[in-house]
């Protein structure tokens, strides 16, 4: 009976840690995810900043059109970029939340057959 007490009080102990680890992980993730985005945010704003200071300095239409073809070009091109590199790191947080769970799990049943 003791050895029974010992062994669940163990395991919910494990369970207990992996839980954690998953949080910290999620944490470390959207932690990941939000400075990613800042960062992003920071650069295309300086960028359309310095379209700005061109337009204005343009004297004639077809430089200005060229300049916002460019510009439309480059920011769709840093946008996909973008897209592709936080899809990665939400993979990596799924990814990352989902290790220590499984790990407790796989113990779970190992412990039960």
């Amino acid at each position: 009976m003791v050895a029974n007490f010992d062994n669940l009080q163990q395991l919910g102990k494990e369970q207990f840690e992996a839980v954690s680890a998953a949080a910290a992980a999620v944490t470390k993730g959207w932690q990941s995810i939000a400075a990613e985005t800042t960062d992003y945010s920071k650069k295309s704003f300086e960028k359309s900043r310095v379209l700005a200071e061109k337009l204005i300095a343009v004297k004639k239409l077809d430089e200005a059109i060229q300049l916002q073809s460019d510009f439309a070009k480059s920011a769709y091109e840093d946008f996909l970029a973008e897209a592709t590199k936080i899809g990665e790191l939400y993979s990596n947080l799924a990814k990352d939340a989902y290790k220590p769970v499984e790990t407790a799990a796989s113990k779970v049943y190992a412990s039960a057959e």
